[in-house]
């Protein structure tokens, strides 16, 4: 028996992101672009297609249609006939008249899929997280201890921990506690300034998940959540196990970012472009797939005297031009255009973007299709880009999608 043939892949994908707004103005959090060409459910996708799976749900319902075209278009290799598949999910108030209430509610709401395809095991991944991970020998792990649960977790200072859910571990990896976003988080025994938090990444037993999933939807006052709800009532009712996450990035440093806020996308963003990045994009061992338009090779026009094109530490991609302009530890995404004598220095252009002459951006993120008039100054007066603009407690000033001056 094929094990990978028995687990059934499901991504929740339906997150508004509010954090990142006004990148979520018009998208989902997992649509948000990251790297030039990506978004950010492509490592998630990637990470199932490089483990194996086949049978993939997305559960989908936050301003979808940006999410929905890219995956049609960029990820539609799998064969129906041989029982593989992408598949969209759209929230559908099948059980009720309320769209999905939480991440456990979205797969209650779509029980129906469970129980149709009966798997012996049901993978429940989160679409926003940027990491590599082969699943496989989380899922062997999983076999392996005879959990009904198991979550994996990843080892992080308990300063950070109270954004998360903080797992307490016996020494056989059985979990005996389970809290949402502590203010206090448990620390390891054998390093107290560290907690072991949940990466939202869960293998269940299938019979387990339904049962559960009944009685939360059941529960007065349940946020119908995993980690606020559903997680808490199994510790001590279920065999529930914590996998101590193994990263596919290769680096010294493991590598799994909740890019949640402008300030951690936009660190993650400048993290490529460094000398030696810490998320490693180049490993052709795991590749990380998405939607690659027929784009004309990035170009670079005007190499002399005072209006001179230079380039440096930057992620260009397809069909970008810098004519005469200086671009410096920068991403520039599909079709952009940096023009004379422009200075673009630690910033994110998303796909359209253009700048005109003189222009001056620094820390900034301008989303799609901004047009930034001759003689713009973006990043150098924070009274002033408040004014117009959203500008992270970091102080990175992000341009919303469309916006005209």
């Amino acid at each position: 028996m094929d094990t990978l043939r028995e687990v059934l892949t499901i991504i929740l994908a339906g997150g508004r992101g509010e954090r990142l707004y006004p990148l979520t103005r018009d998208r989902a959090k997992p649509a948000v672009p990251f790297g030039g060409i990506y978004r950010i459910i492509d490592f998630t996708l990637s990470n199932a297609i490089n483990s194996g799976l086949r049978r993939i749900y997305v559960m989908t319902q936050y301003k979808s249609l940006s999410l929905q075209r890219h995956i049609k278009e960029g990820w539609n290799i799998l064969s129906r006939e041989l029982g593989e598949f992408i598949e969209l999910v759209p929230a559908q108030q099948r059980v009720g008249d309320e769209w999905y209430l939480g991440t456990g509610d979205s797969v209650f709401q779509n029980i129906h899929l469970i129980e149709d395809d009966r798997p012996d095991l049901v993978l429940v991944l989160a679409g926003d997280h940027i990491y590599k991970m082969d699943y496989r020998k989380f899922i062997d792990f999983h076999l392996t201890s005879g959990a009904d649960l198991t979550i994996s977790a990843c080892e992080m200072s308990r300063q950070e921990a109270t954004r998360f859910g903080v797992l307490t571990v016996a020494c056989d990896g059985r979990v005996t506690a389970f809290e949402e976003k502590p203010q206090e988080p448990a620390g390891l025994p054998e390093s107290p300034d560290t907690s072991l938090v949940s990466m939202g990444i869960y293998v269940f037993s299938r019979d387990v998940l339904l049962k559960r999933l009944v009685e939360d939807a059941k529960r007065p006052g349940s946020e119908h959540d995993f980690g606020k709800d559903i997680i808490p009532t199994m510790i001590g009712k279920d065999k529930v196990y914590a996998y101590r996450f193994i990263d596919e990035n290769r680096k010294e440093t493991k590598y799994w970012r909740d890019i949640g806020t402008i300030d951690a996308y936009w660190e993650a963003s400048m993290d490529l472009v460094n000398v030696d990045p810490v998320l490693n994009i180049y490993d052709r061992r795991w590749p990380v797939r998405t939607y690659q338009s027929p784009l004309p090779p990035a170009k670079t026009v005007f190499s002399e005297g005072e209006r001179m094109a230079l380039v440096q530490d930057c992620l260009i991609t397809g069909g970008s031009i810098v004519s005469g302009a200086r671009v410096r530890h920068s991403i520039l995404s599909p079709w952009t255009r940096v023009n004379s004598y422009a200075d673009v220095v630690d910033s994110i252009l998303l796909e359209g973007v253009q700048v005109g002459r003189h222009a001056r951006v620094r820390r900034a993120v301008v989303d799609k299709d901004v047009i930034i008039p001759p003689g713009m100054v973006i990043g150098y007066d924070p009274d002033a880009d408040r004014k117009r603009f959203t500008v992270s407690p970091g102080g990175v000033v992000v341009i919303p999608k469309g916006y005209r001056f």
